[in-house]
């Protein structure tokens, strides 16, 4: 699959999942801010990635679990050297190049986008 037929699916199924408008399904388009996505609608995401790509998903792989509560991760609200490391080791498709100048725990949810969805959907497929 091409990235633009990947991103076809992606925008229909977010249109599905969070009752937007497909225009609103940008590649920049943050999950949480622009598109109203709240925890439970992460589960529905992943799900509907299952079915719209026939791929397995485990637990935590698209959305990291967890690493708020570790002092060695997290530290006066701010994301460790460490727990950095440890989000990009877990997370390959991400772009953490704006994220790693300002690493505030409040904004790990930016790092969620429409494209960190189809550059997943891509990584998942090519390991096939």
């Amino acid at each position: 699959m091409t990235r633009d037929e990947i991103f076809k699916k992606v925008q229909t199924l977010l249109v599905d999942a969070l009752a937007v408008d497909e225009d609103e399904v940008t590649m920049q388009a943050v999950l949480t801010k622009d598109l109203g996505a709240e925890s439970i609608d992460f589960l529905d995401i992943v799900f509907k990635l299952e079915q719209a790509f026939g791929i397995k998903i485990a637990q935590g792989e698209l959305f990291p679990e967890g690493g708020a509560q570790d002092p060695k991760f997290v530290k006066d609200g701010r994301v460790t050297p460490e727990g950095l490391a440890s989000l990009k080791a877990r997370m390959p498709h991400v772009d953490f190049s704006s994220f790693e100048k300002d690493p505030q725990i409040a904004r790990v949810g930016e790092l969620f986008t429409v494209e960190t969805l189809v550059k997943f959907v891509e990584w998942k497929l090519s390991k096939k």
